[in-house]
């Protein structure tokens, strides 16, 4: 078995695992947990998203939950969503924006009533921008494996949206299991060949936990070489266009068993046990 000495775990939870809440967190709850977060040693931090209130109103605050960031000093990442929200991101001096286009073309219309070619094209102005100001993007793949509306998602599907981001400048591609459904077998397949594909691009891995296989893929990803992925302290997460998806594979469990292998982390297991117990309070889905 292929044990790396190092894996980098970027924590999702004040953004993704957030996002989904259906009643309103304070600004100074989520601060409180981003800085408890920092504390923790985490490279990154995926902190906010500059998206309308309307459609995601749990990240209504992002302008001020920026500010935050940069006062905390910490490397964190916004999700930007169009040439607007980048906009919001460089007044605020985000450091690092995230764009998504789901390998679905379904899931991409019902998400945001747009074709993954259409999102495509539409990405292009979006990273000429961002490059311009410097800015570290991560491209998030959503629905990379199946979708809840389409199935089963094709490694062609992936292939287009990966070759246009990969052609548009993305500094690393995040792999999503945005609906939980992967197993192991199709994630070490689909990530191995990606990575024979291009073997200079940073690949990141995503999993949901909707069927409780999150710590097993993320092995089976390890297999296929992949050291980097996100998380969320205590589990919290679900896509708001994906029924039925749970949230994100859990932080201190992927802690726990990382360092049972021998895999650094740079978090300590059991001050991340006690930073779930207070996000998962935020929480009243769980």
């Amino acid at each position: 078995m292929f044990i790396p000495k190092q894996i980098e775990l970027i924590e999702v939870g004040p953004r993704d695992g957030l996002q989904n809440e259906p009643i309103a967190i304070p600004t100074e709850k989520k601060k409180e947990l981003i800085a408890k977060l920092a504390k923790l040693g985490f490279s990154r931090i995926e902190t906010t998203a500059f998206v309308h209130p309307k459609w995601i109103p749990q990240m209504s605050d992002s302008d001020e939950i920026a500010y935050y960031c940069n006062e905390l000093g910490i490397t964190y990442i916004a999700l930007t969503p169009n040439l607007k929200a980048l906009d919001r991101a460089i007044e605020a001096k985000v450091p690092q924006i995230a764009v998504f286009i789901g390998a679905s073309s379904t899931f991409n219309k019902k998400n945001i009533n747009k074709t993954t070619a259409e999102s495509l094209m539409e990405c292009k102005p979006l990273f000429a921008k961002a490059k311009d100001h410097h800015l570290f993007v991560r491209a998030y793949i959503s629905m990379a494996f199946s979708c809840p509306f389409q199935g089963e998602v094709s490694f062609e599907e992936v292939q287009t949206v990966c070759d246009e981001f990969i052609h548009l400048g993305a500094d690393e591609i995040d792999i999503g299991d945005t609906n939980g459904q992967a197993d192991p077998k199709i994630v070490y397949e689909r990530f191995s060949r990606l990575r024979y594909c291009y073997p200079d691009t940073t690949f990141v891995g995503h999993f949901h936990d909707t069927r409780k296989m999150a710590l097993a893929n993320t092995i089976a990803a390890i297999q296929a070489g992949i050291t980097k992925f996100d998380s969320s302290v205590g589990g919290l997460g679900g896509c708001p266009y994906s029924p039925g998806a749970t949230g994100n594979v859990a932080t201190e469990e992927l802690v726990d068993m990382l360092s049972r292998m021998g895999c650094e982390t740079g978090i300590n297991y059991e001050e991340v046990k006690k930073v779930s117990e207070f996000a998962k309070g935020l929480s009243s889905r769980l």
